[in-house]
């Protein structure tokens, strides 16, 4: 048996390493794309997985290792009856109190865990009595707390339609937890009782016409109207549920926080209607929607559903909902945006003016090439500006896609998440050869007499160097956010994540790094160019043209887009700061504008050819 207070070294022959290509002291040696087993630690019972990966390293490690103790309160449970639960509850409830670090730290042995609750409940064949009620609740409860926050993160991101717990129908262990109550509330004992542990708190009582409780002033259940007959009615609620359940809802999409109390309730009598106030858990968020636990969404998995749910009404503390079935409720919500009318058209008439602009300039461009493009140098900036322009005209277009569907009443993930990758690949496109930009004119002014690289290795460089490089970042940041739901926004934006993972840093780090390495470009080719004019060395009057209009392009564009996304990081510290969103939306949305007049217009050459060529094409036409 692994014992993971060992040091263990293991020292590996040129003959056993030869055709191998992973080697770890639990998982031993292993060649690429092979799935290998490794022992667990003391005290743990089952195995481990790692498939080895072309870098030489252990991936996709699964951890099967379930707590010993636990395994063999499994095995008993397969076997209980009315005599023997009782017993068998009480040391369960001791096994989980004394290991309960242990035990919320292994999904495997949570799950393992679940799996005995549902034997359990199954086990009943007349009645539940109070004390093994309260057994239950204490050991689920466990199971429910911060510390088991991970474990089941992980145990919902392993979940498949595949995997059947407990070999009933329902196939995710959060929602076969969530299930056992539900089996519970129909096995307890036929009195009014209430129980209150540390996480759950369950009342069963008895009623005729209607029924108002109130749950620890958190949640309040209110049927105004039941079939008349006398029944019993069960309530309970979890104070930490969110922890367990996922919130992947009937779009499949997890922007939402699940923000009040998990409560579940279950009566035999036949009902018109029931409504569940509940106290948000966080007052920050908006878009409340009232949803149900559905088992059987995606494939039996389970997820939440607003199917015969709807919005009552709302305070600033509270959500009131209203339901036409009895099952497990809650409010789903999501993070509050910065919404304002005003700033939203300025983005939308800037970005507008944005795409308008950069297609005249490509226009422009076209139109003159020929006769612009007359030197290496010429031609080598018109193919970085006609580019950078093609970059953020595609991404100003993605922009206005991905803002229609962060609108639209349906979210559509999938499509959320293509548009932020393309907004993200064509922003740093943009980026990238603004640095194209600057490296043309420090090869062109530091080389001017040695000749420098040649026009075609310019050339592939500068593509290289502008779509590469940024394809590569987009990818990676979408490879590592999005299997773990973390790649958007939660405030259903299609754009970068900030909250969770970061994955915004993945174009800020890059942009404004490419900033700074153009500022210092700028400052060089100053140096250089003041210190050729003073020691009087001539050079080609075309060539010293060109590097004059990149050098003062790069002047105004560089601190420009710099002092853009300075704003736009304000925005994240400051979300609230209205100045600090106008500003940043102004600037943003005007980029387009920016290079269309700096980058071509401003350009005496490029404006007097364009004249020419329009004039021209007028009197072709008159004659």
């Amino acid at each position: 048996m692994f014992d993971s207070s060992v040091i263990y070294s293991i020292i590996y022959t040129c003959e056993q390493l030869n055709g191998t290509e992973c080697a770890d002291p639990i998982f031993g040696i292993g060649s690429v794309g092979s799935t290998v087993e490794g022992p667990c630690e003391k005290g743990m019972v089952g195995k481990k997985t790692a498939l080895c990966m072309e870098d030489g390293s252990y991936g996709k490690i699964e951890d099967k290792c379930v707590l010993a103790v636990v395994d063999d309160l499994l095995n008993i449970s397969k076997a209980l009856n009315d005599s023997t639960l009782p017993t068998f509850l009480e040391a369960l409830k001791n096994v989980t109190v004394n290991n309960t670090g242990s035990i919320v730290k292994s999904p495997a042995t949570i799950s393992a865990v679940v799996s005995i609750l549902n034997n359990v409940a199954n086990a009943v064949s007349l009645s539940m009595s109070k004390e093994s009620t309260e057994n239950i609740l204490e050991i689920a409860g466990l199971l429910t707390s911060n510390e088991a926050k991970a474990s089941w993160d992980t145990l919902n991101q392993n979940d498949r339609p595949s995997s059947k717990p407990n070999n009933t129908k329902i196939k995710s262990s959060s929602s076969s937890l969530l299930n056992l109550f539900e089996t519970v509330s129909t096995v307890l004992v036929n009195e009014s009782f209430s129980i209150e542990t540390a996480f759950i708190l369950l009342r069963k009582r008895n009623f005729t016409n209607s029924f108002t409780d109130i749950l620890n002033s958190s949640v309040e259940i209110n049927i105004p109207e039941a079939s008349g007959e006398s029944k019993f009615i069960t309530v309970i609620m979890f104070a930490s549920m969110d922890n367990v359940l996922p919130t992947r809802d009937e779009a499949n999409s997890s922007f939402m926080v699940i923000n009040g109390k998990v409560a579940l309730v279950k009566t035999t009598a036949s009902i018109r209607n029931i409504t569940i106030t509940s106290k948000m858990l966080n007052g920050s968020l908006s878009n409340p929607e009232c949803v149900y636990w559905d088992f059987e969404l995606f494939e039996d998995l389970g997820g939440w559903s607003k199917k015969g749910c709807s919005l009552l009404s709302r305070d600033n503390k509270s959500i009131s909902c209203i339901c036409n079935h009895i099952t497990p409720f809650s409010i789903l919500m999501s993070p509050e945006g910065f919404k304002d009318s005003e700033i939203s058209d300025i983005t939308f008439i800037g970005v507008g003016i944005s795409i308008g602009s950069l297609v005249i300039c490509l226009i422009t461009e076209a139109l003159v090439w020929r006769k612009i493009s007359t030197n290496t140098t010429a031609f080598l900036r018109h193919v970085a500006i006609v580019n950078i322009a093609v970059s953020l005209l595609i991404a100003n277009i993605w922009f206005i896609i991905g803002a229609s569907l962060t609108d639209a009443e349906k979210k559509n993930p999938v499509a959320c998440h293509a548009a932020t990758f393309f907004i993200h690949f064509f922003y740093l496109a943009m980026f990238f050869w603004m640095l194209a930009l600057g490296l043309l004119l420090l090869n062109r002014t530091v080389c001017v007499f040695e000749g420098g690289l040649s026009k075609t290795s310019m050339v592939v460089i500068g593509f290289l160097l502008g779509y590469s490089a940024p394809l590569i970042i987009a990818i990676t940041t979408m490879a590592v956010t999005v299997p773990i739901n973390k790649y958007l926004r939660g405030n259903q934006v299609c754009w970068l994540n900030w909250d969770d993972s970061k994955a915004l840093l993945a174009f800020v780090v890059p942009a404004l790094t490419l900033v700074v390495i153009n500022f210092i470009i700028i400052l060089v080719v100053i140096y250089k160019m003041l210190r050729r004019r003073a020691e009087n060395n001539a050079t080609q009057t075309g060539e010293q043209h060109v590097l004059v209009v990149i050098a003062r392009s790069l002047a105004v564009l560089t601190p420009f887009f710099g002092l853009t996304w300075c704003l736009g990081i304000g925005t994240i510290i400051a979300p609230k700061n209205k100045g600090m969103h106008f500003a940043f939306t102004l600037l943003n949305s005007l980029q387009g504008c920016f290079i269309w007049v700096f980058g071509t217009l401003l350009d005496k050459k490029v404006r007097s050819e364009a004249i020419k060529s329009l004039t021209s094409n007028d009197e072709t036409k008159n004659t």
